[in-house]
């Protein structure tokens, strides 16, 4: 074991106290939710912690969210998933497919994982097997993916009413879970409006009320991730082999296998967010219903420095923009302008602290800016205000790009020293 972690050496941080990373997550998260409360006092956009907002959040961030851990997943052993999008899509039609077929949304997720494994084994066939471009193939993949399921339901569901080329039937549900007394016990809390007190009522009715069991179980996903890869002998090999295959290949650990492993595992992620798309999201199939998301599961990842955590947080945050326009329309996103100009202004001044003159005047011009657009305006355009989750992720990622480390060994062609 000591050995295996000198493959580590090379590329770990400075000691911090154990639990670090923990606490300044969840301090991180207080900040968030203490700054939105006191947005929503402060503009009266009730829309901003509200439970059904908490609601579609999650709905908007769970299969970003899976598509970012399977693209940890395959990063953290060296291979890039640019393909998440194709095994999305595998699994938004095999989860359609089979739960509709067999009348259960369980058999729909298990053949909608099934899916997205395939479209990992292609994956792993063509860059570990074959040494192709990580790059290449995953685009191969997303094309393939996107032609051969509107072949399929041109071939299955021609004949059916209400479906057809671009769409399933309706699929069967998943069972919501409720907590049956704490909801209305907070109810009469969460509408008092008093600062964070209703926000946290808010959050908990949001939480504890019509969550699908799918929500639960990919929620779930994220500490499990964390405590496979960070906390067990295989997540160490595994993490060794994204960082340095031929020292990890010298300790006698299975490279190939590893990585199979890991775009397997990637894939099913990537297929478990298309079976949530399909039936929990919408409960229909329907061609180009991924938007994107695989592409975005990156983003949240990267964000997220390859972490579980993070990339938590990196789908939080697109979701919860998105939440936001879709419920509250312009006013709710025009509330955020402030929220982000004040934020600026507190980064231009760490700049300043870190003597990054040039930075900080960028980013406190540009607070000014937004301040301006804040105070002389009342709403977004409709056409800004869509594209929201889009422009809040780039700027998130672009103010986050200089502590963000890859695996060292990420997209690296690599080949056995014996073959």
């Amino acid at each position: 074991m000591s050995q295996e972690l000198n493959v580590m050496e090379p590329v770990a941080g400075r000691a911090r106290p154990k639990g670090w990373g923990r606490w300044r997550l969840l301090t991180l998260l207080m900040a968030v939710l203490v700054s939105l409360a006191g947005l929503r006092v402060i503009t009266g956009q009730d829309m901003l912690t509200d439970a059904g907002t908490v609601r579609t959040t999650l709905t908007f961030a769970v299969p970003i969210g899976l598509a970012a851990l399977g693209g940890l997943w395959a990063e953290r052993a060296g291979i890039i998933n640019i393909g998440l999008e194709g095994m999305m899509i595998f699994g938004t039609w095999f989860g359609a497919y089979f739960a509709w077929s067999f009348d259960n949304p369980w058999i729909g997720l298990l053949a909608g994982t099934l899916g997205g494994m395939f479209g990992g084994l292609m994956h792993a066939v063509a860059t570990v097997t074959f040494a192709v471009d990580h790059i290449v193939s995953g685009v191969a993949i997303n094309i393939l993916a996107l032609g051969a399921m509107r072949y399929l339901s041109i071939l299955v569901y021609a004949d059916i009413p209400g479906a057809g080329a671009a769409q399933s039937p309706p699929a069967p549900s998943f069972p919501t879970l409720n907590v049956p007394w704490l909801p209305e016990a907070l109810t009469p809390v969460a509408q008092s409006g008093v600062f964070l007190v209703s926000d946290v009522a808010a959050l908990i009715i949001g939480l504890t009320t019509r969550m699908s069991a799918l929500t639960l179980i990919a929620i779930l996903m994220i500490p499990l991730s964390y405590l496979v890869l960070w906390k067990t002998t295989f997540g160490l090999r595994l993490r060794s082999v994204g960082e340095n295959p031929d020292a990890a290949e010298s300790l006698g650990v299975p490279v190939y296998t590893l990585k199979y492993v890991a775009v397997l595992i990637s894939g099913g992620l990537a297929g478990m967010g298309g079976v949530f798309l399909a039936i929990v999201a919408s409960q229909i199939y329907q061609e180009g219903q991924t938007g994107g998301r695989g592409y975005i599961g990156l983003a949240a990842m990267i964000f997220g420095n390859w972490r579980p955590g993070g990339l938590a947080m990196g789908a939080g945050l697109f979701g919860y923009t998105d939440a936001l326009q879709v419920r509250g329309g312009g006013a709710a996103i025009h509330a955020l302008l402030l929220l982000l100009a004040v934020v600026l202004l507190v980064v231009a001044v760490w700049q300043v602290r870190k003597d990054r003159k040039g930075l900080a005047v960028a980013g406190a011009l540009a607070a000014i800016v937004l301040l301006f657009w804040y105070f002389t305006t009342d709403s977004l355009p409709r056409e800004l205000a869509t594209y929201s989750p889009h422009i809040a992720t780039l700027l998130v990622l672009s103010l986050a790009s200089q502590r963000l480390r890859a695996p060292a060994g990420v997209g690296r062609q690599w080949r056995a020293s014996r073959s």
